[in-house]
């Protein structure tokens, strides 16, 4: 993957970017980084006819942009055509999917930046007693494997299998 810690600074070539990565490469080839960004951006690659499953962003709106390749942008509205250079809108809250065409799909993600939890120790809660219902089942004690090894986003989907930001693979 290639970062840009400073886009200001080093201006990204993103055609460069992507003839630059291995063939096989796919993912998040590319993205913002930074402490004191206010946006997060990925350069994104997908395999001809891969997808990326049904999700929605819950909390920001999403620019989509794409660079080379084309594919097709699936919503409630119904699907969309994309194209290089065509770009996307989706709310907050909408559901959509992308499929990549024959080509491959090379797109642009920007949304803005979620604000960073605050990384101070929190004092240690209280354990929990165990009740007789709640040994039954729920949910597990650890998400670990709901948050993204890429970019650290968290799936909002307990099934998940790719990060809706990056399109990494998330670990099972």
């Amino acid at each position: 993957m290639t970062m840009h810690p400073r886009p200001d600074e080093v201006p990204a070539d993103l055609d460069a970017v992507i003839a630059e990565a291995p063939a096989d490469a796919t993912g998040a080839l590319w993205r913002l980084t930074g402490d004191e960004r206010g946006l997060d951006a990925s350069l994104v690659r997908l395999r001809p006819g891969a997808a990326v499953a049904e999700h929605a962003e819950p909390l920001l709106d999403l620019l989509l942009v794409v660079v080379a390749g084309g594919g097709r942008l699936d919503t409630p509205d119904g699907p969309r055509t994309l194209r290089p250079h065509a770009a996307c809108r989706l709310p907050r809250g909408t559901r959509h999917s992308l499929t990549a065409g024959p080509e491959g799909l090379a797109y642009l993600t920007v949304r803005a930046r979620p604000p960073v939890p605050d990384t101070a120790p929190a004092a240690p809660a209280p354990a929990p007693v165990p009740s007789p219902a709640s040994a039954e089942g729920g949910e597990p004690a650890c998400f670990l494997n709901r948050v993204c090894p890429a970019c650290g986003r968290p799936a909002t989907e307990p099934v998940a299998a790719y990060c809706s930001r990056c399109g990494e693979e998330l670990p099972q």
